[in-house]
């Protein structure tokens, strides 16, 4: 348990000694204009995925819920979860053992250029 409370404490505190908080993405572009539920499927497929690449399941868990919150209701999930992120925008992100876990955009944020589904 000592571990999980030092790791809370490194993700909630910057090099400056100030608490780090996240950020909302930045804007991206998806190659060609993409509808809600294409956008849902990827995000899908990713999550169904993402545990099969390393990692705990309980951190990628975490991380979705996080993907899906409020910033900050985000900030609090990573926090209590002990997550270590790297990044502004959940992007880059690391647990206690010092496994990686990468976000790609299109899970943290939706693209400028999204349509309406027909």
């Amino acid at each position: 348990m000592g571990s999980f409370l030092s790791c809370a404490c490194l993700s909630a505190v910057n090099s400056d000694g100030h608490r780090k908080k996240l950020k909302k993405s930045k804007p991206w572009k998806h190659p060609q204009p993409i509808t809600k539920s294409d956008l849902k499927q990827m995000r899908d497929e990713f999550w169904d995925t993402a545990p099969h690449y390393g990692g705990k399941r309980e951190i990628w868990d975490a991380l979705r819920a996080a993907s899906e919150a409020e910033l900050s209701l985000a900030q609090l999930i990573v926090d209590s979860a002990g997550i270590i992120v790297t990044s502004d925008d959940l992007s880059t992100c690391y647990d206690e053992r010092g496994a990686k876990y990468d976000l790609p955009q299109y899970v943290l944020s939706d693209p400028v250029n999204m349509v309406k589904n027909e």
